[in-house]
């Protein structure tokens, strides 16, 4: 096992001991109090109860139970597991309803009844002599003395119905962070700190990029001119790499019979999907996934083994169903834009074709500053191989054509089970952003099922007609979500080449509007992305909000700059853009441009997105 993998265990193990302290404390808060389940999270852990007589804790009892679980640690209590029967399960946990359901589904799973005792053996949910047994199947710290106390915190409550189900009971959630260290646990708490003000629904609205109404639905952004400039940026720059590989357009509509999904297996596997509508007596479903509409496009022409591989590409919105607790701005949507293509190809272009993916990735992500990252090889769940469609082979196969091609890139990767498609294993790149957080954004998966399914082939040079391979790709998982990472990596202060106002003029008063609209007129014809604010507001409080919307370019224009034909410059990120103007310009052109010329400007911002590079991320 590899330091980070110990690491991991470690940190999974500490959570999950604390869960069960987090319970113990509770009951003795509420010993009537019902238990749900106890699971470890990224950076912690929770645990569900239903509190008795309507209790909900309150801000105080949540120190309460973060003081009561720091004098356990320091008790230095064990942790012992032992298999049990059916009915010894179901007599410990008799007032426990919501256990006595997990037993009874684990027994019709097959799976095997452990029970961890806490202290020492006593009767089910309660405390006696600070012992407290739960249904677990362990992973824990031998004793609480290998918690740091200082390395942990229970940190607040919400509602979460039981089983994720709206139809279940609502139980109350309490929340905990926890590490190996105290100084991990600060420094986790101050990159959330950090996030806050990072935060993608607070900034969009602050810069006028996106907004979410009720009338129309949550899930479902609508973007202000700032912000569909923004997405289209991002999404042309796509476009146009993926023409330089040699992909091609298709269109697909947004809605189509259930049959298709019939065939791609969807309507089995998938449970994202909308309640299908009537018409002329088929059900019709709005489109959560758009491959199986290029399945069918590829099916209807014939193809040779000489036109492979064929890459088909759409920029296309899907519609999926998720539950309203867990959207989140941009980063979890009903409505999600995908840059989707699906390359068909023979089984011999599989490495060069995912190289060319790969390629275009690294490129991408440079190109927004996102170089930390690594590969996860998502497979299938090799204990429920029901969930899947395809055979043993088929998978096998797919699987270590992954593995190997991740390999000879020299890149950092993981695997990771129950995390492939229903049809085919993927890779995931995982990114991490300018605080640290990670995220998973782009995805390659391999399919040998679909094509299967839905009956493609080309002749290949037999004249035999023989199946294709089917090679899913997104670059930004979606443009949404990428977007709300974007304006939190950024902190909202795009780099130039994104930046939806890359220059604002200020006249400082109206006087001197017709030169401020010859300076915004030679601006805007070099194809630069130029405002004017003339409003009757004092310069002072312009330039605030011009600095509030992090505009690159700040440009002021009085009576001197109109005499001297020149502007006055102001510009963000001054450090970094004045290091990157003096070791383009000589002396003297520099010299020029700082007085304010205007054409120097202009040439200079046109060199800064195009010769310097176009992506240049200051």
């Amino acid at each position: 096992m590899d330091t980070e993998s110990k690491k991991s265990n470690v940190a999974s193990n500490i959570r999950h001991s604390l869960a069960h302290l987090l319970a113990m404390a509770v009951l003795e808060k509420d010993p009537n109090a019902k238990l749900g389940i106890g699971p470890v999270i990224d950076n912690g852990f929770y645990y569900d109860f239903e509190f008795s007589n309507g209790y909900t804790p309150s801000p105080e009892d949540i120190k309460d139970f973060q003081k009561a679980i720091k004098k356990m640690v320091g008790r230095g209590l064990a942790f012992e597991g032992r298999a049990v029967t059916l009915d010894e399960a179901k007599k410990l946990f008799a007032d426990q309803p919501y256990k006595t359901e997990l037993i009874n589904e684990f027994v019709d799973e097959g799976k095997d009844l452990t029970l961890y005792t806490t202290g020492l053996p006593a009767v089910a949910g309660t405390t006696q002599a600070g012992n407290f047994t739960d249904l677990c199947k362990g992973g824990h710290v031998g004793t609480t003395k290998e918690i740091d106390p200082d390395a942990f915190k229970i940190t607040h409550t919400a509602g979460a119905y039981w089983r994720g189900d709206e139809k279940n009971p609502m139980l109350t959630r309490i929340y905990g962070l926890a590490f190996e260290s105290g100084a991990e646990l600060d420094a986790y708490i101050k990159q959330q700190e950090e996030a806050k003000k990072r935060d993608h629904r607070k900034l969009g609205k602050e810069l006028g990029l996106f907004t979410i109404i009720d009338e129309i639905g949550a899930g479902l952004p609508l973007f202000y001119p700032k912000g569909a400039l923004l997405r289209k940026t991002i999404e042309d720059f796509i476009s146009d790499l993926q023409k330089k590989r040699g992909y091609q357009d298709i269109w697909i509509p947004h809605i189509t019979k259930g049959t298709l999904y019939e065939i791609s297996g969807h309507l089995d596997k998938y449970d994202a999907m909308y309640t299908p509508m009537k018409i002329d007596n088929h059900d019709y479903y709005v489109k959560p996934m758009n491959c199986p509409h290029f399945m069918m496009l590829y099916k209807t022409l014939p193809h040779s083994y000489r036109e492979l591989p064929l890459r088909y590409t759409a920029t296309t919105t899907n519609y999926r169903y998720e539950k309203s607790g867990e959207l989140s701005g941009l980063t979890r949507v009903r409505a999600l834009t995908q840059d989707d293509c699906h390359v068909f190809a023979r089984p011999d272009q599989i490495e060069t074709e995912i190289d060319l993916m790969l390629g275009m990735i690294k490129e991408v992500y440079a190109a927004f500053g996102l170089n930390d990252f690594y590969v996860r090889i998502s497979l299938r769940d090799s204990k429920n191989k029901e969930k899947y469609i395809g055979s043993d082979k088929v998978w096998s196969t797919a699987e270590n054509a992954l593995r190997t091609i991740v390999k000879k890139t020299g890149w950092k990767y993981e695997e990771a089970e129950d995390e492939a498609a229903f049809y085919g294993p993927k890779l995931d790149f995982m990114f991490k952003d300018a605080i640290g957080r990670e995220w998973q954004l782009s995805t390659i998966q391999l399919d040998f099922n679909l094509p299967e399914r839905f009956d493609l082939n080309y002749v290949n040079e037999g004249s035999e007609k023989v199946r294709p391979v089917v090679i899913h790709r997104a670059v930004l998982g979606s443009t949404e979500r990428f977007m709300g990472v974007m304006i939190e990596h950024f902190a909202g202060a795009f780099p130039l080449w994104l930046s939806p106002v890359q220059v604002k003029i200020l006249p400082i008063s109206e006087k001197f509007a017709e030169y401020a609209g010859k300076v915004h007129k030679e601006i805007s014809d070099a194809g630069i992305r130029v405002e004017t604010d003339d409003s009757n507001e004092s310069l002072g409080k312009r330039i605030r909000v011009a600095k509030t919307e992090k505009v690159p370019f700040i440009l002021v224009l009085g009576e001197k700059e109109v005499e001297t034909s020149t502007v006055t410059v102001e510009m963000r990120g001054v450090e970094k853009g004045l290091s990157a103007i003096a070791s383009s310009l000589n002396k003297e052109t520099f010299g020029r441009w700082q007085a304010g010329e205007t054409h120097l400007l202009t040439d200079f911002i046109k060199y800064a997105l195009h010769d310097i590079g176009e992506k240049a991320i200051w």
